[in-house]
C-alpha cells in the first residue's frame, strides 16, 4: 500500500493532466495517490476516472489549502473530503477567483517593474481551467529569461515581502481544518519542517489537525524524527509526499520517491 500523499495536476500549478499524474504513478510503482491540488478539486474526478482502467490503483481526494499566520504561509492538506459537497464547491469557486485576480495584479506590477510577461503567455502555455498560481508566473518568468529556476522567481520577485508579491483572499487556519471535517475529511499539516516559526505547528495540534506531513522532499532526517517523535506525544498520524508538480530535481522526479505505507496508518487504511 505504498501512496504518495501530496500530488498537484495541471488544475491547479503542476504541469502534468491528472491522468497523466496517475499513469506516471502507476508506471513508478505506487499502489495509489492523493491529489492534492491548490484550493481547487477539479483535478480528482478525471483522476479517479483514469484509475478505473489501472489494476487496483486507488486515488485518494484531497486538496491543499494556503492559509496565513502570524504573517507566514501554512498549508493544509485535507483528504477523503466529500468534494462534491456544496461547501467545498463554493469556497474552492471563491478562492479560485481571488488567484486570478492576484495572479492579474502581480503581472501588472512585474510589467510596472520592466518585466515582460502576460497574462495570456500564461493562460496559452502554462495554465489550465482558469487557474493561475504563482507558479505558472514563475515558469512565465524563467521562459522569458528573468530568472533560472522557480525559488529564483519567488526569492526575487514572488514571495511574501518580494516587489511584486500580492496578497489574496485565504481562510484562516482554524477555518480550514473545520471545513476539511465538516467535509468528512482528515486535516494534514503540509510540509511542517519548513515553516519558519515552529510555535505555528503547535497551534494547529491546538486547533486540531489530526495529522502532520513527515515525509517531504524538503525535509531533512532530523525534521522527519522531530515529526514522527510530536505526532506519536499527541495521537497523531504522520504521512508523506513528493508535493509533486511535474518539474524535475538534478534531472530526475520526486514521484515515487517520497510516499508511505498507507497499512502503517490505520485511521487512513480504514477508508480506502
Amino acid at each position: 500500500m505504498i501512496f504518495d500523499l501530496h500530488v498537484h495536476t495541471n488544475f491547479s500549478d503542476g504541469i502534468f493532466a491528472p491522468e497523466e499524474a496517475v499513469y506516471l504513478a502507476f508506471n513508478k510503482g505506487l499502489n495509489g495517490m492523493a491529489i492534492t491540488d491548490h484550493d481547487t478539486i477539479f483535478g480528482i474526478e478525471p483522476a479517479i476516472q483514469a484509475s478505473k482502467s489501472l489494476n487496483d490503483f486507488i486515488i485518494i481526494p484531497g486538496i491543499e489549502f494556503g492559509c496565513v499566520h502570524k504573517d507566514e504561509e501554512v498549508h493544509i492538506l485535507g483528504y477523503f473530503i466529500d468534494y462534491k459537497s456544496s461547501e467545498i464547491i463554493n469556497i474552492t469557486n471563491k478562492l479560485r477567483e481571488s488567484r486570478l485576480k492576484r495572479g492579474v495584479h502581480i503581472i501588472n506590477k512585474l510589467n510596472n517593474m520592466g518585466i515582460n510577461i502576460s497574462l495570456d503567455q500564461i493562460n496559452q502555455t502554462l495554465s489550465n481551467n482558469d487557474y493561475i498560481g504563482r507558479p505558472h508566473i514563475a515558469r512565465a518568468l524563467i521562459e522569458n529569461g528573468y530568472v533560472n529556476n522557480i525559488q529564483e522567481a519567488f526569492n526575487i520577485y514572488l514571495d511574501r515581502g518580494k516587489p511584486a508579491y500580492v496578497e489574496r483572499y485565504r481562510l484562516s487556519i482554524n477555518d480550514t481544518i473545520n471545513l476539511i471535517h465538516r467535509s468528512n475529511g482528515l486535516a494534514v499539516l503540509a510540509h511542517p519542517g519548513i515553516l519558519k516559526q515552529k510555535g505555528i505547528i503547535a497551534y494547529c495540534i491546538n486547533m486540531g489537525i489530526d495529522g502532520l506531513e513527515a515525509i517531504h522532499p524538503k525535509h531533512n532526517k532530523e525534521n522527519v524524527l522531530y515529526m514522527l517523535n510530536l505526532a506519536q506525544k499527541h495521537n497523531l498520524f504522520t504521512t508523506g509526499g513528493s508535493d509533486f508538480h511535474g518539474d524535475k530535481t538534478n534531472g530526475e522526479s520526486p514521484l515515487g520517491k517520497y510516499y508511505i505505507n498507507l497499512n502503517d496508518i490505520s485511521t487512513m487504511k480504514g477508508r480506502v
